[in-house]
């Protein structure tokens, strides 16, 4: 039973990276909403029904049990306090980088200009905040869920908008491995959901292409960051030729 519960549970998180709802999967199933909330509260889900759930993500149930069993005991976010304590120490917020991309200390010490001592220093700081266990022979086994993520909002979202912002976009993006789009368009609440919901989806495929590719060695896989975000916003640019609204 106790595995049951664990695997809705890791079902519903699914669900909810892949902005999903109840409602979804009743339309889905071809049931009504409140037989979906008992089926899940009541954790009487048949495996076809798992299966079809399953399919509306891309999932196979073998997927969906390895996602339980890599969650159980991990972090999926850290606290505010553990964000604020990376921030201020900018070489800390480096290796805590390299180690959830599951770097090894010698690939670390090997691409940076640091210490033996600092870089043992800076994760056993890791070690105590429980990101890591930090193991004989400065061997790093992380203590993260494979879909762990930054807080919304939190010290180190707010960190990159503010000092890192600027950079990121300086360029013309017009290598390879670089694309932007800018989409301007008017939506009704019912499609900018939509829309939240599929750009959530893209988001999981992202962090399930992370998990697949660090089994890759290190010289074949590069550093890349995605910007995935949509807003209400009127451009200053054309403020003063908008006319006063009653």
């Amino acid at each position: 039973m106790a595995q049951t519960s664990a695997l809705l549970k890791a079902l519903k998180k699914e669900l909810k990276a892949n902005g999903l709802t109840y409602g979804d999967v009743a339309k889905h199933l071809d049931l009504a909403q409140a037989s979906i909330k008992r089926l899940f509260s009541e954790e009487n889900i048949s495996l076809a029904r798992l299966d079809q759930i399953c399919q509306m993500m891309n999932l196979e149930i073998s997927d969906l049990v390895k996602t339980m069993s890599e969650r159980q005991g991990h972090l999926q976010q850290l606290s505010v306090e553990q964000e604020q304590e990376i921030t201020k120490d900018i070489n800390l917020l480096l290796i805590t980088i390299c180690v959830l991309n599951k770097w090894t200390m010698s690939e670390i010490m090997d691409h940076y200009q640091m210490l033996e001592t600092e870089c043992i220093q800076k994760l056993a700081l890791l070690d105590k905040l429980k990101i890591i266990d930090l193991l004989p022979g400065n061997r790093i086994k992380l203590l993260v869920d494979s879909n762990f993520g930054w807080r919304e909002n939190g010290p180190i979202q707010r960190f990159f908008q503010q000092t890192i912002g600027n950079e990121y976009f300086n360029s013309q993006f017009e290598h390879n491995d670089e694309i932007l789009l800018v989409l301007n368009g008017m939506l009704s609440n019912q499609s900018n959901g939509e829309f939240q919901r599929k750009i959530k989806r893209l988001a999981r495929e992202f962090e399930l292409l992370n998990q697949e590719d660090t089994n890759l060695n290190l010289k074949d896989r590069h550093g890349v960051t995605a910007v995935l975000a949509i807003r209400g916003w009127r451009y200053g640019l054309f403020e003063h030729l908008r006319s006063q609204e009653k």
